[in-house]
């Protein structure tokens, strides 16, 4: 049987194999409401701009509402002989409406269709995720606030290496994941053209107005060039791109929490609700949900990569290849909001052990650079001496087993004879949080401002 679809050039149908290579409708399902949304509005311009008739158009729009119920419902039939989103709809609205159907495909096609049904959708997903990770930064500042001057250590090379606040180190990951708002945002700006109208690749001969289809569909305005229309795909690149960025961030974070819930850090645990235990090692809480996190940013960076290597040896315009553009770029997508809602559960729900946190930020001479820093302060020391004079310091409390704080004045004088008590108050650990006071620096008080102005920000709708 020959698809209706094609018209008299074909007179039989695919081998099984190519309808099985073909179909997208196994996929491409989820286009559904978007793909109705577009129809609705173009029969509506056509009808403005006398293409079709009124009433064909309201035969169109009713039979297309119908469509709509019945997807959500769960009722309608897709059939892969249809091979797509698109001709699984138009079929469904022959069987309601008849031949009126046939008229909603005037002056568009199926390459400029689907460019606009995936912006729709990748627009619809851009605006979720943005209401997600906006949680997800309101639940970093609420623990920031209740652990501004809870001290942990600060690492670099993960050796321990100044002092910092729990705080501190969470607000850290609210500014990483407002860049990736922001780089979301910066996404949906650029793709917010519609191009329908631009039909297989050259336009249209029909007086059609893509300004209205663009406006009912909430697009800025159509896109310019009916070539770049339907060839382009880097509206999905860049927002898979801001995706991959956004699930290394999120990885990073689920590797301290892994780190973090360890016997040998013990910084902080996870409840029952993002724990699992072990088949055979009764005493084990393992934290899983940390780890999937951490796991999944390795197919949202393959989407990406897979993606670009389908889009970079194709000439303009259209070619089938870009059919792949949608499975790798779903599930991406849904794997980033569900990392997001898993992370934002997971922040809530860790425990810090603050006395073991602290504990740890005093070891491994955390306060040498502070000791360095008094050097150049009370005693005018240049500071490569300074440090020079401090790594001496150092080593002997190494040598004798014994933190900073632990070395007498004589044996502080025996390095450097000018050193005189006052060293002992910059020494400690909450002394050191305390004297960071530069604009960014981890002192509490910086830390509850920078909180404070980020929670007013998400109160206020403004990040």
């Amino acid at each position: 049987m020959s698809n209706t679809m094609w018209g008299g050039r074909f007179s039989s149908g695919p081998d099984a194999i190519m309808e099985e290579i073909n179909a997208s409708i196994g996929f491409d399902y989820r286009l559904a409401a978007q793909d109705i949304a577009g129809s609705r509005a173009h029969a509506a311009m056509l009808a403005k701009q006398g293409i079709i008739s009124a009433d064909d158009a309201a035969s169109i729009d009713r039979g297309l509402g119908q469509i709509a119920t019945e997807i959500e419902s769960g009722s309608f039939s897709f059939s892969r002989a249809l091979e797509d989103i698109h001709m699984n709809v138009e079929s469904r609205l022959a069987d309601l409406i008849g031949d009126a159907a046939g008229r909603l495909h005037t002056a568009r096609s199926r390459n400029d269709q689907v460019a606009l049904d995936f912006r729709l959708w990748v627009r619809d997903t851009v605006d979720a995720l943005d209401i997600g990770l906006a949680d997800l930064q309101r639940a970093f500042v609420e623990r920031a606030i209740d652990h501004a001057a809870s001290v942990m250590p600060g690492f670099t090379h993960l050796q321990s290496a100044q002092p910092v606040t729990f705080g501190h180190h969470l607000l850290a990951y609210t500014e990483m994941v407002g860049r990736d708002r922001g780089r979301f945002r910066d996404a949906r700006n650029r793709l917010n053209e519609c191009p329908l109208g631009a039909a297989a690749l050259a336009g249209t001969s029909f007086p059609i107005d893509r300004h209205m289809t663009a406006q009912a569909l909430g697009f800025d305005r159509p896109t310019a060039n009916s070539l770049d229309s339907v060839a382009d795909r880097d509206f999905v690149l860049e927002v898979l791109a801001a995706a991959s960025i956004c699930a290394v961030h999120l990885s990073r974070l689920a590797e301290e929490i892994v780190l973090w819930a360890t016997p040998q850090f013990g910084f902080a645990s996870l409840s029952d609700k993002f724990s699992t235990g072990s088949s055979i090692m009764p005493q084990k809480r393992n934290p899983d949900a940390a780890e999937l996190v951490r796991g999944k940013s390795g197919r949202i960076i393959g989407a990406l990569t897979g993606l670009l290597i389908v889009m970079k040896g194709l000439p303009l315009t259209y070619s089938k290849d870009m059919q792949e553009d949608k499975e790798g770029t779903f599930d991406a997508m849904n794997a980033l909001v569900l990392c997001v809602a898993a992370m934002t559960g997971m922040v809530r729900d860790l425990k810090p052990d603050t006395a073991r946190m602290e504990a740890a930020a005093g070891s491994g001479y955390a306060t040498a650079t502070d000791l360095a820093d008094w050097l150049v302060r009370r005693l005018d020391m240049p500071f490569r001496r300074a440090h020079h004079v401090t790594g001496r310091i150092v080593a002997l409390a190494s040598e004798r087993g014994v933190p900073l704080e632990g070395l007498d004045l004589p044996a502080l004088q025996a390095i450097e004879p000018a050193i005189t008590n006052e060293v002992f108050g910059v020494l400690g650990v909450r002394h050191s949080v305390a004297s960071r006071t530069s604009y960014g620096g981890t002192a509490p008080d910086n830390v509850r401002q920078q909180a404070q102005a980020w929670l007013n920000r998400l109160n206020s709708l403004q990040a």
